[in-house]
């Protein structure tokens, strides 16, 4: 089994770029700006021969009375219980701090076996960088440079000798679903993530923009295997001024291309506002299945909930294939159906569809209801065959299919999906004309 190393430290020591060095990705945001972290962020990490899993936490700030630094304390202390082995971060710059002092009486109050690295340490002697860290009785100060890469693997394998068991495993190809939970700032969606998983796994807060990274966490249900991931709250462009939420929307969007499924969150309290319809495009435009769920249901009467329901149905027409969901992610009203849909979308966005069944298909279309003339042209629609999944691309074959109007493309798009019962996902319908074996011929007369 994988041994769990935790990274801790004050804000701003270069945790997340330690942790995007040793799980070789850019997963952790990483910037100039103190307080970026601020959930529990895990990822496979390899030294050598070796393999483990690396948790990223937010700045530990222990003395921190209230608010948002005090539930990142609390998350810190959460994944350091879950640590086999915590490597405390602290800046050989800045020197040692008292900050750092407090921090490390914490940390040996744990139990947990403690490394001390010494970061951004490029350009200074070894016995330079750690002779005023000797001092919190952590054991040998380990100099290192996060950001170039230098000492960082030495220090690894000594952190993994202890875990003579953790060579790297052959994983086969993982193919369990992957869920983002989308929406605008402060709709739950945080909220919903600790509903489906049973415990309090990220921070949830009123103050809008608690969640900055992205956060995927594995978990079960009904006996299947997911990727959850939260993401940050998406504003509209003209109001994203803070870096740190500039790279959140990025993270976010990156989100949406790596999952298989989306749930878009709306807050029933708030209307539907452009900004929902500008995500729900992207989800449409990534090709991704989705899910919509309609959070704090439970706070609207009779008359509320119709009103929900039809600006739902007239600003979000176009997601026609996406179920809805009417829920309660605070009281876990309605989450369990609302992962049924999300099962039965990504069973859609991956379907396959058979040659045979695609054509005859094609053919009851265009025998219901046959494509319009462009002048003298009527385009022909021959065959169909499949062209990918996730979302399901289906490729038609025929002649002048140019002249193929949108409108008949999205008349084959609702025909498809109901007869193959593609509910949940988005379809992707394209032409390919074939070519006229008499062109050539002509044209050399």
């Amino acid at each position: 089994m994988k041994p769990t190393i935790v990274i801790v430290g004050r804000p701003n020591v270069g945790k997340s770029t330690l942790f995007n060095r040793l799980t070789r990705s850019r997963d952790a945001i990483v910037a100039d700006v103190p307080g970026l972290t601020r959930d529990r962020h895990y990822g496979h990490g390899r030294v050598g021969g070796k393999a483990c899993l690396v948790v990223d936490t937010g700045g530990f700030e222990p003395v921190a009375a209230k608010g948002i630094l005090r539930k990142m304390a609390r998350q810190t202390l959460q994944a350091v219980d879950e640590a086999d082995a915590v490597v405390f971060v602290v800046d050989g710059r800045d020197g040692l701090t008292a900050e750092d002092r407090v921090i490390a009486e914490e940390l040996r109050k744990t139990g947990r076996k403690l490394w001390l690295v010494v970061n951004k340490t490029e350009g200074m002697t070894a016995a330079a960088a750690a002779a005023e860290f000797h001092e919190l009785g952590l054991g040998e100060p380990l100099p290192v440079s996060a950001a170039h890469g230098e000492g960082v693997a030495d220090v690894m394998e000594r952190v993994l000798a202890d875990f003579p068991g953790a060579a790297e495993e052959r994983v086969p190809a993982d193919r369990h679903p992957r869920i983002a939970v989308v929406g605008r700032p402060n709709v739950g969606k945080s909220t919903l993530v600790n509903s489906l998983l049973g415990e309090e796994r990220v921070i949830v807060s009123e103050e809008p923009g608690t969640t900055r990274d992205a956060i995927h966490v594995d978990f079960e249900h009904a006996h299947r295997r997911y990727t959850l991931i939260d993401t940050a709250g998406l504003r509209r462009r003209g109001r994203v001024h803070e870096s740190a939420e500039k790279f959140s929307v990025v993270k976010t969007m990156q989100a949406i291309a790596d999952a298989n499924v989306v749930i878009l969150v709306l807050d029933a309290r708030s209307e539907i506002a452009d900004q929902d319809a500008h995500i729900a495009g992207f989800i449409l435009e990534a090709g991704r299945a989705l899910v919509v769920a309609v959070n704090k249901w439970e706070r609207l009467d009779q008359g509320e909930r119709e009103l929900v329901k039809r600006a739902l149905a007239r600003k979000l027409n176009f997601l026609e294939f996406a179920r809805v969901h009417y829920i309660s992610a605070a009281t876990g009203a309605g989450v369990g159906t609302l992962m049924k849909s999300v099962d039965e979308a990504y069973a859609a966005a991956m379907a396959r569809l058979p040659t045979p069944r695609l054509t005859r298909t094609l053919i009851a279309a265009t025998t219901q209801q046959p494509p319009p003339r462009a002048g003298v042209i009527r385009p022909k629609l021959r065959y169909a065959h499949q062209g990918g999944v996730n979302p399901p691309r289906i490729v038609i074959h025929g002649n002048a299919l140019e002249h193929v109007p949108d409108s008949y493309r999205r008349y084959l798009e609702r025909f498809f999906r109901n007869a193959f019962k593609l509910q949940g996902t988005p379809l992707a319908v394209s032409f390919r004309t074939g070519r006229n074996p008499y062109v050539k011929e002509a044209a050399g007369r």
